[in-house]
């Protein structure tokens, strides 16, 4: 699966507002424990790779996210498995994967359409917007229709933010 993402820093409570008016629907929210590991065979910082362990409302999932796919952009293949969390970092470390770093946050959930928002607070860097589309193909429609999108929540392309929150916290 390709997620086509796109991040920015926000207002939430102005970003709220204009979702409700538009006819967003409100989701849920989730609290975010996710710790990121690097491989032993390759530098994942290095190849624009991550692999994480997120433990999210007492259930935990492994991601692996590929490289991003363009340069305006988070747009990767990425592979996700529901898993035990202590058992699949036991496997990774045993594996001489190390943690690499936690990024703890509150996301609220919005749906429009086929699009997902997340409405991110995170530790130790404030708030942001993720807008997120699955696509198996023409990733570059979406990927516009992504920034459309958010150019009618007053944020534009310029604004979009690549780095990780990971990235961002290190």
């Amino acid at each position: 699966m390709i997620e086509v993402e796109i991040k920015a820093r926000a207002d939430h409570q102005k970003i709220k507002k204009l979702l409700e008016a538009m006819g967003a629907q409100g989701i849920g929210i989730e609290k975010h424990h996710d710790t990121y590991y690097n491989a032993p065979h390759r530098d994942f910082a290095k190849t624009d790779e991550a692999l994480r362990i997120r433990l999210c409302n007492g259930e935990s999932i492994l991601t692996y996210k590929g490289k991003k796919l363009d340069s305006v952009s988070k747009t990767r293949n990425e592979f996700e498995t529901p898993v035990d969390g202590e058992s699949a970092r036991r496997i990774l470390l045993e594996l001489g994967f190390v943690e690499n770093g936690v990024v703890k946050k509150t996301r609220e959930i919005f749906e429009f359409g086929s699009l997902t928002i997340g409405l991110d607070s995170v530790e130790g860097l404030g708030d942001f917007i993720e807008v997120e589309i699955v696509a198996d193909s023409d990733v570059d429609f979406h990927r516009a229709c992504l920034f459309e999108f958010l150019v009618k929540l007053g944020i534009r392309e310029q604004e979009s933010i690549r780095k990780s929150y990971l990235e961002m916290l290190m």
